[in-house]
């Protein structure tokens, strides 16, 4: 049965999407009242929903603070007594779903068994391995640094330390190994877990000799190793172990350590502009009541799905709804080693067609990378468990939203587009696949409880219809990050500054007249063209919407007249259509879109842009090539860094 109805509002054909009867009657949430309750007492309704869904050892005796003078400064369930790993696995257990599988692990070697893990059997090895790094010296507080691919022992490795009250750092495992030794120090790790090494596109790559640079120099006393493919490795009799051989003497139960609603459960890295990564510091409490609720009511999991989150668990959509969410949740989850498109373009829907996914929840990055392979690769496959979708990571286009909804989802599953950042910890707006609407690029509404309004550059509120700045109003959602570890200068100054009392999210968006919100991207990618506002998320829109182009990012470049214009590097659907009259009508298209103020200054057609390993843009290594800047900073993070000198030759041949 389709889970979607949808009707064409006007003459544009813009679509709007409603759930069906069939979706409204599975939903967790289908009633409009959620909203009215949530607005009615934000507080009382969020601490009633941290009591509903979460274990407590102790009962909080305050459920929210904050000091208006320092918003910053704000608490939340202060004094309960909560463990997370106890949430995500011994409940379940003690309430029967020991057999119940937590997660399925799905390698990226073809011809190598996948994995099926029970909650039994995942509580078991937290356990033992939480024993391990209590062995090893570490303890409540103390700082543990993952770098691990996409395998079961990343998990475990998250869940032993939250068992410990110790402090998880997950490093991406592509980072280099400097990357690695600058987030060790920041965070005094005092044990590293890593791999010997993991696969990459069918190739084995060393990850232990990144390893062995990271730890140089640091307080890492003890680094433990997977053994993952068995390849030779250097070794450090002083410092290395092996995972396997230290899990086998390992106990096997290990008392989990309440800790208090606002202590530390993890530091997730950022990558700043400045090159230093920020530690953006997670807490307990609020976290994991955000990371339920929103698993629950946004994927509307239930006891027969199988919920697949694609990204890494190195950063923290991977952490939010690749590890905690769906276990706190008592969900099934697939956990996926590979790259999408290896062995071929079909790896992914064999994959959602073997293993039955039915929800699925990935970047638009990815969803116009298989728009390029063509649907033939999708239609190979039977995508029929589907029943919803979800999008994260970046405003998604109107093409790529529709080609997800038709063709990933054969027009019958709602589409969430997820609004969300590391350092709101998890979503904070988009749709309720149990109200809806649905609408092409347009995320929703406010996660119940939770309060954002859009400003002009004076912090008053446009009227719908107007762009502005998207700001989060008190009292902050549970899960809103805690503060920049060992920085509380720049996490005033970043956040908290510009627009006094409020959460500054630094991404600009758009209210719509039935309330909902537009995002339109991060408002450090916003140019002021002749004294007017224009947003380079809302730009690459309209070019995405012409026939010819596939993908496209826009940047300002200055300009002594204007101020700043736009560029545009634009990737076409054929190359071979690349022409000086294209470029023209692309900028007529524009015109017609958005208006002339909008039309670039120049155009590139180019074969690919920068982007991060996660399918991130990096628009920053475009500003500073239109600008004639020598250096463009790190590249470290990039998966495709060789397009950046074949751009600056395009660039600088331009000019």
């Amino acid at each position: 049965m389709k889970n979607v109805k949808w009707v064409v509002e006007d003459e544009k054909r813009k679509h709007v999407y409603w759930p069906s009867e069939h979706m409204k009657k599975r939903a967790w949430v289908s009633d409009h009242s959620v909203y009215q309750e949530a607005e009615k007492d934000p507080v009382a309704f969020l601490a009633k929903k941290a009591h509903e869904g979460l274990d407590w050892k102790k009962k909080w005796n305050t459920e929210y603070h904050h000091d208006e003078h320092k918003p910053w400064d704000f608490k939340w369930f202060i004094g309960g007594e909560i463990n997370a790993s106890y949430n995500a696995l011994d409940r379940h257990v003690k309430a029967g779903k020991a057999d119940k599988t937590a997660f399925i692990w799905v390698p990226e070697l073809t011809e190598e068994a996948p994995k099926k893990i029970t909650y039994k059997e995942l509580y078991d090895e937290v356990n033992k391995f939480a024993n391990v790094l209590k062995k090893l010296g570490v303890k409540r507080g103390d700082r543990v640094g993952i770098y691990l691919p996409m395998i079961p022992e990343v998990i475990v490795s998250m869940m032993a330390c939250a068992r410990l009250g110790a402090v998880h750092s997950v490093v991406f495992s592509a980072f280099s190994g400097e990357s690695l030794k600058d987030r060790l120090i920041d965070a005094d790790a005092k044990v590293l877990v890593t791999a010997d090494s993991c696969y990459r596109r069918g190739k084995v790559l060393d990850l232990k000799s990144n390893a062995d640079i990271g730890v140089a120099g640091t307080d890492v006393e003890h680094v433990v190793v997977v053994k993952r493919t068995g390849n030779a490795i250097t070794w450090n009799d002083a410092k290395d172990q092996w995972w396997h051989d230290l899990m086998k003497d390992a106990e096997d139960y290990c008392e989990p350590e309440f800790v208090e609603s606002n202590e530390t459960l993890f530091i997730l890295y950022t990558s700043g502009t400045t090159g230093k990564p920020k530690g953006i510091v997670h807490d307990t409490g609020g976290y994991l009541t955000q990371a339920y609720w929103t698993t629950k009511w946004n994927f509307d999991l239930h006891d027969d799905d199988i919920f697949w989150c694609t990204a890494d668990i190195g950063w923290v959509t991977g952490h939010t709804y690749g590890c905690y969410g769906p276990l706190l949740v008592g969900a099934t989850m697939l956990m996926f080693e590979g790259a999408p498109d290896y062995p071929d373009p079909g790896r992914w829907w064999k994959t959602v067609e073997d293993y039955k996914v039915t929800v699925f929840y990935t970047a638009p990055t990815a969803i116009r990378m298989f728009m390029k392979f063509g649907d033939e690769w999708v239609k190979k496959h039977d995508l029929g468990t589907l029943r919803l979708l979800g999008s994260v990571g970046e405003p998604i286009n109107h093409d790529a939203w529709m080609w997800y909804f038709e063709v990933i989802g054969g027009g019958r599953c709602p589409i969430i587009d997820t609004w969300w950042q590391t350092e709101t910890g998890g979503t904070l707006i988009n749709t309720l696949p149990g109200i809806g609407p649905f609408i092409p690029t347009v995320s929703g509404r406010d996660f119940p409880g939770k309060k954002h309004v859009i400003v002009n550059e004076e912090g008053q509120e446009v009227k719908p219809g107007e762009s502005g700045y998207l700001i989060q109003k008190p009292p902050f959602a549970p899960g809103m990050f805690r503060g920049i570890h060992k920085d509380e200068k720049k996490y005033i100054e970043n956040y908290w500054t510009r627009f006094p009392g409020h959460y500054d999210t630094s991404d600009g968006a758009r209210l719509n007249e039935d309330d909902t919100i537009r995002i339109t991207g991060r408002v450090d990618d916003v140019m002021k063209v002749a004294g007017h506002r224009l947003s380079t998320g809302e730009l690459e829109d309209a070019i995405n919407k012409h026939p010819l182009a596939r993908e496209s990012a826009v940047v300002p470049k200055p300009d002594n007249i204007k101020g700043e214009v736009p560029v545009a590097f634009i990737i076409l659907r054929d190359p071979s259509k690349a022409s000086e009259e294209l470029k023209k009508d692309i900028v007529k298209h524009i015109d017609k879109t958005i208006g002339p103020i909008a039309r670039p200054s120049e155009i590139y057609f180019v074969h690919d842009v920068p982007k991060t390993r996660s399918g991130k843009i990096m628009r920053r290594i475009l500003r500073a090539l239109v600008r004639g800047d020598a250096d463009v900073g790190s590249t470290i993070t990039l998966m495709n860094p060789e397009c950046v000198e074949e751009l600056k030759k395009m660039v600088q041949h331009h000019g």
